[in-house]
């Protein structure tokens, strides 16, 4: 764990520079606006530790599958999020010698994340071997109300010199990713090109042929006075620069500010990409860097009124909730229903920036209860556009009759998984897709959701899980063999107990739907059930299979088996592991890994959050008081699970020290794999840990229920929540509960259990 970050409520600070965690850094306060990402590199040339990283939403390379011998329905490429072109370069030079922070002296230094405004902010105080001392401010951010674009203001200010200055705004399309296969570029050169104070890299990817133009416009000016001056243009392949050469004063401060657009050819058609930036560059310029910053910070202070968590008397607390809601917040902003959250956002290349099931398992619930109903529905209907995809990879895997199967890892809805025993195994994923059309229509109540996209993908899945299974004349049960559950420390079981029970409720789910839909929408139910040549045999036969699924358990401690066999295992807490051999997964083989009991993230106990009305507290308890002690929690999915189930049995010092693990993840760097990026998906479970878990909200007899808690560390907390067509309020506070009813309708809810009705525009204090 690395505490260097200084705690602040709203900014993440370094305070002076730390090279050996640079990477962590450049994660850490990375910017992103939804179109696009970059993470914390400085402007200048830096040659020490980095990982340069720029990212275009929906931009990816379909890098071939490596593996030592093929397997039948393997999927053929590996998806990977491409390091774009770098548009923030802006290289100083003083008689010969480059500005670069890891070969000059740091007098001083100052790095800030400012999440309240949606900047990066950086004031460095340098002297170069020659002798000559300088200061270096930067403010940067990707602009929210503009989200093909960013902005830069560097300044440069000489301290004990005057002199010439060459200066070197550029943009750089000759990028690789630092995971590629033999160091393989993945772009080629369409065109570059420069004029007057602008220039631009038009670049395409080699086989799926995205297109991208990066362009940027530059102004200089001096004593606040803006400088007429006309650049030299340096144009080599994949590259374009603006050099200007001109005197500096000691002490008078040159302020450059660099104006960039990335136009991406899945919103624009390519042959129009040179007037649509010409158009936008001049439009932003236009506007001005302080306008735009101005902006930048009235669109956060409309995102902040929404989905801002308050926190009293724990600043580290407060810092680590508002940092998660941040990155999300920069992630997606569910304009359109093409794009979705890939595990480490735009921060970082790791895990190829696809989706996975964290969207619908982890970040939908956040994004129920803080934005607009259509944000969370496009992350559905991103699902739904990509069913045919689904039953292709079923058809892989040799199914038929319409079954889908929802890849792992997904860029346009083929599985590009390149590790058998995910690729093959982890099926639970199609559970949690099911899952999430039920959370969003129970918290909408868009039953239209149902017949208009949800029938569809509920039936190809509940199809997929009636080929899945098979009967097994011992257990007269059917049984689900051969399969990797959300612990994916323990590969090909049999009878994982969460898959069957997501399964079985999936087939119950479905034939609920079906009724729903009937009853409600008879002549769309009707069409729909005919263009899925639904047979309502089939409901029958998933009825016969949800009835008779084996459930692995042990009666003698009352608990459900993570899988057939696994008492058969060394039974031992993870407090007996050794320090110095933690985390395991980088310490251990996997043979070893693999025969242990320990659990990387929750699986019963995942299935115990999602079904929490389906078991009594004593279950509950008995399964998490058994599981918990035997978890690693080495996947960042993990600590908030356990923080919500923790919350709802009472231990309220377990929860909070669940919820710590979570929000700091990142920030502490708790897993020491912070440097790939950060844990994006799992921050809406930091989210999670406070609204479900401290405050107990839950959804029932479509009545919002909170029953909160607060915890011994804090004096208050305070959020707000859309549910449906209200919009609430709430301080959970030492006195008791305040909730304000910010609406023009009475609310009803159940706090604790019992109802209240707010009437419009008025509070009450439970």
């Amino acid at each position: 764990m690395k505490q260097y970050l200084i705690h602040d409520e709203w900014k993440v600070i370094e305070d002076r520079f730390h090279p050996e965690y640079n990477e962590i850094t450049e994660s850490i306060f990375s910017l992103g606006n939804g179109r696009m990402g970059q993470r914390a590199n400085f402007e200048e040339s830096y040659s020490g530790k980095t990982l340069q990283g720029n990212y275009v939403a929906g931009v990816y390379y379909p890098d071939k599958t490596r593996v030592g011998w093929w397997k039948n329905g393997y999927p053929e490429y590996f998806a990977k999020v491409l390091n774009a072109a770098n548009w923030i370069g802006i290289d100083l030079e003083l008689d010969g010698i480059k500005v670069d922070l890891h070969q000059a002296t740091i007098h001083d230094f100052y790095r800030e994340l400012n999440m309240k405004e949606g900047y990066l902010l950086r004031r460095c105080e340098i002297s170069l071997s020659n002798g000559k001392r300088l200061l270096i401010q930067s403010i940067r951010f990707n602009s929210m109300a503009d989200d093909e674009s960013g902005a830069i203001c560097f300044q440069v200010t000489p301290i004990n010199f005057s002199g010439e200055i060459h200066i070197s705004a550029f943009i750089d399309g000759d990028v690789k990713n630092k995971d590629s296969n033999y160091q393989e570029k993945f772009w080629e050169e369409v065109k570059v090109h420069a004029w007057e104070n602008r220039s631009c890299v038009w670049s395409k990817t080699k086989k799926s042929n995205f297109e991208v133009m990066t362009g940027q416009e530059v102004q200089i000016f001096q004593n606040g006075q803006k400088l007429d001056i006309n650049p030299s243009y340096e144009l080599k392949e994949k590259y374009s620069a603006l050099h200007y050469q001109l005197d500096i004063k000691q002490n008078e401060t040159l302020s450059i500010y660099k104006y960039a657009v990335n136009l991406s050819s899945e919103n624009h058609a390519s042959h129009s990409f040179e007037q649509v930036l010409l158009d936008y560059l001049q439009r932003i310029s236009q506007k001005g860097f302080e306008k735009m910053l101005q902006e930048q910070a009235n669109a956060w202070a409309e995102k902040w009124k929404i989905n801002d968590i308050i926190i009293e008397g724990d600043v580290a607390a407060q810092q680590g909730i508002r940092f998660n809601i941040f990155q999300l917040n920069q992630t997606y902003t569910g304009k359109d229903d093409r794009l979705n959250i890939g595990p480490k956002g735009f921060t970082g290349e790791k895990y190829g920036g696809s989706t996975y099931w964290d969207t619908e398992a982890y970040c939908i619930p956040f994004y129920l209860s803080t934005a607009p109903s259509h944000v969370a529905k496009n992350l559905l209907i991103y699902r739904w556009k990509q069913l045919d995809k689904a039953i292709e990879n079923a058809e892989k895997l040799g199914f038929s009759q319409g079954a889908a199967l929802y890849p792992m890892v997904t860029m346009n809805g083929e599985e590009c998984h390149n590790e058998w025993e995910i690729t093959f195994e982890e099926i639970h994923r199609n559970g949690a897709i099911a899952y999430a059309i039920k959370d969003y229509v129970q918290y909408t109540d868009d039953k239209k959701h149902l017949v208009d996209y949800g029938w569809d993908v509920l039936l190809a899945i509940a199809r997929f899980w009636k080929q899945r299974v098979n009967w097994s004349e011992n257990l007269q049960k059917y049984v689900i063999l051969g399969v990797t559950g959300p612990n994916e420390y323990e590969n090909n079981a049999n009878n994982n107990w969460y898959t069957n029970y997501l399964a079985a409720w999936c087939l119950s789910y479905v034939q609920e739907v079906y009724q729903e839909i009937k009853n409600l929408f008879p002549e769309d139910s009707k069409l729909k059930f005919i263009q899925s040549q639904f047979d309502e045999q089939e409901l029958t036969d998933f009825e016969e299979i949800a009835s008779n699924m084996y459930y692995p358990r042990d009666e003698k401690r009352g608990i459900y088996l993570q899988q057939d066999g696994f008492l058969d295992k060394v039974i031992a807490p993870v407090d007996q592991i050794p320090a110095n051999q933690r985390p395991i997964h980088q310490h251990w083989s996997w043979d070893r890994i693999l025969r242990s009991c320990y659990i990387k993230q929750a699986d019963v106990l995942q299935g115990m959050y999602f079904f929490e009305p389906h078991f009594s507290q004593e279950e509950i308890s008995r399964n998490y008081n058994f599981y918990e002690p035997l978890t690693v929690h080495e996947s960042s999915l993990s600590p908030c699970v356990h923080s919500i189930l923790a919350a709802k049995l009472g231990k309220e010092e377990k929860s909070y020290e669940f919820y710590t693990r979570a929000a700091r993840l990142d920030l502490d760097d708790y897993n020491n794999d912070t440097e790939d990026g950060c844990h994006i998906t799992s921050m809406a479970g930091t989210w999670m840990s406070i609204i479900k878990g401290f405050a107990g909200q839950s959804v029932e007899n479509n009545l919002l229920h909170l029953a909160p808690f607060l915890p011994k560390q804090w004096k208050s907390y305070r959020f707000k929540i859309h549910f449906r067509n209200s919009h609430l309020d709430v301080w959970v506070k030492q006195e008791g509960v305040v909730i304000y009813n910010l609406t023009t309708n009475p609310v009803e809810l159940l706090i604790h259990g019992k109802k209240h009705s707010i009437e419009p525009n008025a509070s009450i204090l439970v």
